[in-house]
């Protein structure tokens, strides 16, 4: 591994005791080694210091901050990537886990394919105790060359979490940083794929946890979910209305800033008024997570095989 890290992982947590231990096994245990991880905690109040320090402690490639206050999710979010160094960047939750070639394969994909500007895995949903809840079959259309069919399916098309792909930092560097208004993550993503081409990598490698106390489940409504991610949402400034206009300027912004044709653009501006006349459609923009449960246990084995070192610390 050299000095200067090629990857850097991004991972910001707050009171993320019950998981934390284990995707921190599985993101230290990749096959691909040449990355620093970097963990911002938000002045958690549970165990997540000491389980940071204790890992920090034995991996060098862990570089851990604790922050004074709860800033919210999204600056920390944002933290992160301030703090990265390396040439590649992804974003990691607390609660996920990941499996061992996950990395690798990203990564190989990204120097064998230099258009492409983001590389993901095959996923599924998990519930609390790792057994798969919703396999996925990831169906936009994110790898296209033409940018408003990319943005297109984007809008249309459910599902996705290509937000915690593996990226390239300097296309990261141009993109407005993360917001925390109502789905900001969606409409950050959208203007990255006005930016450059997707690749999924057809294993399924990232195993994305649902549980009561996710975030978006222990905040059900808009607002609370928004104050979640920055608590400068709190107060009468920043009703639902509002948060609800953002999303949506988020998407015009976007197209404003994306380095487009003037043809690319207008069709960009014309799926986006064919999508606002169309959320009365039942279904439309639904998380994945969300959906009714699809085989259960499916990819259990899977699982199990897949993520890094998962049986060897639990015995």
């Amino acid at each position: 591994m050299t000095a200067l890290p090629r990857l850097s992982i991004g991972l910001p947590v707050y009171n993320g005791e019950e998981y934390l231990a284990e995707s921190l096994d599985a993101l230290l245990g990749q096959t691909y080694e040449d990355f620093e991880l970097v963990i911002s905690d938000n002045a958690s109040t549970d165990g997540t210091q000491d389980i940071c320090r204790l890992y920090a402690a034995r991996d060098s490639r862990i570089r851990y901050l604790r922050l004074p206050r709860n800033i919210g999710a999204t600056p920390n979010h944002n933290h992160v990537f301030d703090e990265s160094r390396g040439e590649l960047f992804k974003w990691a939750s607390h609660d996920d886990l990941y499996g061992r070639d996950l990395l690798r394969r990203c990564v190989e994909a990204l120097d064998e394919r230099p258009d492409m500007i983001l590389a993901h895995t095959g996923q599924a949903v998990i519930d609390g105790d790792g057994q798969v809840k919703v396999p996925y079959d990831y169906g936009l259309a994110t790898d296209s060359p033409h940018p408003p069919e990319r943005f297109r399916s984007l809008l249309f098309e459910p599902g996705g979490d290509d937000f915690y792909g593996v990226l390239r930092a300097d296309v990261l560097r141009r993109v407005k940083p993360l917001d925390s208004y109502h789905h900001a993550d969606r409409t950050f993503v959208a203007e990255l794929t006005l930016h450059g081409p997707f690749h999924q990598v057809p294993e399924v490698l990232y195993f994305r946890r649902d549980h009561p106390t996710r975030a978006e489940r222990a905040n059900p409504s808009k607002r609370s979910r928004c104050v979640n991610l920055d608590p400068r949402r709190a107060g009468p400034l920043h009703p639902t209305p509002r948060l609800l206009a953002e999303y949506l300027w988020g998407f015009v912004s976007a197209i404003r800033r994306a380095p487009l044709s003037p043809a690319d653009r207008r069709a960009c501006y014309r799926h986006l008024g064919a999508w606002m006349t169309s959320r009365v459609r039942p279904g439309a923009g639904e998380r994945v997570e969300d959906r009714a449960p699809g085989d259960p246990g499916r990819l259990t084995v899977s699982v199990d095989a897949l993520v890094a070192g998962r049986e060897e610390r639990q015995s």
